[in-house]
């Protein structure tokens, strides 16, 4: 089956996918803020510019989309049923590039956690591993 969109309408809704201020993003840095955590957010200076940064606890955090970096097991991360030759590696290379980062922010002694798209659409078990992320 192919793409049901014209090329034209596939990029343009391909160009309203953000890179920085999503709706997971958005909720994580609500929630973090209501228990009371301070944030830095995009640090570029750390590998992968974490998505929020929290220095007294030298812990990165990284909103991951689950379909962008292929969240194994969840129902949003589904395989692309065309082009496979274009969206197959590139997949694979955001979650080959996602291990190397978390290495390179292990080395320079920082914690690293993923926070999946589908886990912020649950606040309260969010907010308990959130919890147990930063104590």
């Amino acid at each position: 089956m192919g793409d049901r969109l014209s090329p034209e309408a596939r990029s343009a809704h391909m160009r309203l996918i953000r890179k920085k201020n999503t709706r997971p993003e958005v909720r994580v840095r609500k929630l973090l803020h209501s228990l009371g955590y301070r944030f830095r957010l995009h640090r570029h200076d750390l590998p992968g510019s974490p998505d929020i940064v929290l220095p007294k606890h030298m812990t990165a955090i990284f909103v991951h989309g689950c379909f962008w970096h292929q969240h194994a097991g969840c129902r949003l991360a589904r395989k692309p049923k065309s082009r496979l030759d274009y969206w197959l590696p590139k997949l694979e290379r955001n979650a080959m590039r996602d291990q190397e980062i978390d290495m390179r922010l292990r080395e320079l002694g920082w914690h690293s956690a993923t926070i999946w798209e589908c886990e912020t659409r649950h606040e309260e078990s969010l907010r308990g591993r959130l919890l147990v992320l930063l104590s």
